[in-house]
């Protein structure tokens, strides 16, 4: 399942003189990176929205704004301490007994003490206000992951026809591997006959070794293997259900990994020309991955 990072989804909601806003957007990052932004009043429903997100989305910085306009739900209530009243009240008149004051009490007095009064918020009516702001977060998600479905087919395209290009490179790079392999063969053989020519102490088995290991030194089919071997892994990977970006990342770091060695490898100028062509089109594969969840 080839999806993109980037996404977008908004979703506004009516509740009476209420207007709910949920927005998300949705950026490349390497891990999931969920950051919220909404009133005080919706802090306690903070979880319940990033397990929604988290449901829907494994890679990616998403950032979730919630916004509320109209009447607030919350209402004030006063609530009077009697007890504490009455107890103030019973020691201003035994205070006024004992130091045989005169005059009334002043209903001031009343809005003197803070603690006389306590300012709550009630929540009531609230539920079905909490109910839709997780329905929005939903309806956003959904619309963010379509977004980055269809951004993802995008790049799926991409991604199949840069491998079609690289498939035809290594397929150049194989088929002229053999003439390859001939002339540095040539070359070796050159060499050592110069060599014996000019030595007559020579360690025969030694020596085997070292035209072998020489001739090693300039074969690529290894790598040609390899390459075919990636390029099959990764079309089956960006075709597989599951989010791939990471997988994808790799198989490309080791492509690009045979394409260094191939052109380290290489003598003939045509095969570093196209060696050259080749770690072109995978750095651009490379770079559409990050893209890919």
């Amino acid at each position: 399942m080839t999806n993109s990072m980037t996404g977008y989804g908004k979703e506004i909601l009516h509740l009476n003189n209420t207007t709910i806003t949920i927005e998300i957007r949705s950026v490349n990052h390497r891990f999931l990176d969920v950051t919220m932004k909404m009133p005080r009043t919706f802090l306690f429903l903070e979880d319940k929205m990033k397990k929604i997100v988290n449901t829907h989305f494994q890679r990616g910085r998403v950032e979730v704004f919630a916004g509320l306009e109209g009447e607030s739900f919350s209402r004030k209530k006063l609530t009077p301490d009697w007890e504490l009243m009455d107890q103030y009240m019973e020691q201003l008149n035994h205070a006024k007994k004992r130091y045989d004051l005169a005059g009334e009490i002043p209903l001031s007095v009343m809005t003197t003490i803070p603690d006389f009064f306590n300012v709550q918020e009630t929540k009531d009516g609230t539920d079905e206000l909490h109910e839709l702001i997780l329905q929005g977060t939903e309806k956003a998600c959904r619309q963010v992951s379509k977004m980055r479905m269809e951004e993802g087919k995008y790049l799926a395209d991409d991604l199949s026809e840069r491998l079609g290009i690289i498939s035809e490179i290594v397929t150049k790079l194989s088929s002229q591997r053999d003439s390859v392999r001939k002339e540095y063969q040539e070359r070796i053989t050159e060499r050592v006959k110069e060599f014996t020519d000019k030595s007559r102490a020579v360690d025969e088995t030694r020596f085997h070794q070292e035209i072998v290991l020489l001739a090693e030194k300039g074969d690529i089919t290894e790598e040609i293997t390899r390459l075919f071997s990636h390029m099959v892994h990764f079309k089956k990977t960006m075709d597989s259900e599951a989010a791939s970006g990471r997988k994808l990342d790799f198989i490309a770091q080791e492509m690009h990994r045979e394409a260094n060695t191939i052109g380290a490898k290489s003598t003939d100028p045509k095969i570093g020309e196209w060696a050259v062509l080749l770690k072109s089109e995978i750095e651009k594969v490379k770079e559409q991955v990050q893209n890919i969840e």
